[in-house]
């Protein structure tokens, strides 16, 4: 799977970005995208406009960790791997038997976006499983993107020379759009376009960025790590079911 959003879609943190940035643009003429198809066949390509785009493909996939896309009221999902509490999540959702993790997924971001009682990183540490997923909201323009606690599915990030981002399975595609400010997606992890990147496991505390270097000795990318000293805010105030977690979160 690859998605590649525009920077004003979602700001790639700045600990992404290598000292030395190599001169790559994974959305100029379409040509990540272009790579990924020539790298994976019978590939679909979603252009999301100037937003940026999407990309599936089930060649080369892992059986036990299989791909899924997903598509309701201009929300676009790609998910990949397996939850466990799939029967409990359809039901706390309302979601006819049918429903796959990806539909899952829309689902549980909708009801955050429109009524959510209960914050985000609650939502996504509710989903049991080998899990990473990458979500857009083309009416809001808002990203939503996660991993599992143990990292279990290969999922990985960076920035191209414009500062936009990607995300994809695959990290030499990564790289190809990324050159050295990558790095893998940090685990139990998620990113939304307005609250940048914060830990489900760990909501109330600041993550750290840690650079990583190469064997060459560059750095190229930062992990990021729980600060179990610098505590969040507590919260994000709602107010009825006008609360846009979209647009606060």
């Amino acid at each position: 799977m690859l998605a590649v959003f525009e920077k004003s879609v979602a700001n790639s943190p700045e600990a992404l970005r290598s000292p030395q940035p190599d001169s790559v643009t994974a959305l100029k003429d379409g040509s990540l995208a272009k790579h990924f198809g020539f790298l994976y066949s019978a590939s679909v390509t979603v252009n999301l406009g100037d937003a940026g785009l999407m990309a599936y493909s089930i060649d080369k996939q892992n059986p036990l960790l299989p791909r899924l896309f997903a598509v309701v009221d201009d929300i676009f999902c790609l998910f990949q791997g397996h939850i466990d509490n799939v029967a409990l999540l359809k039901q706390q959702y309302g979601l006819n038997k049918a429903a796959n993790e990806a539909i899952i997924v829309i689902e549980a971001y909708r009801t955050l976006r429109d009524r959510g009682p209960y914050p985000a990183d609650q939502v996504v540490r509710d989903f049991q499983g080998k899990f990473a997923f990458i979500l857009y909201d083309s009416s809001s323009k808002v990203t939503f993107v996660a991993g599992d606690a143990d990292g279990s599915v290969p999922f990985f990030w960076g920035t191209d020379s414009e500062g936009h981002l990607v995300l994809s399975d695959d990290v030499e595609i990564v790289k190809k759009g990324c050159g050295k400010s990558f790095a893998p997606f940090p685990k139990g992890c998620f990113f939304t376009s307005s609250g940048g990147l914060r830990s489900f496991e760990h909501p109330l505390n600041e993550l750290k960025p840690v650079p990583r270097v190469d064997s060459s000795g560059q750095v190229c990318g930062a992990t990021f790590k729980v600060d179990a000293e610098a505590k969040k805010e507590s919260g994000m105030p709602r107010v009825g079911s006008a609360a846009n977690w979209s647009q606060n979160y």
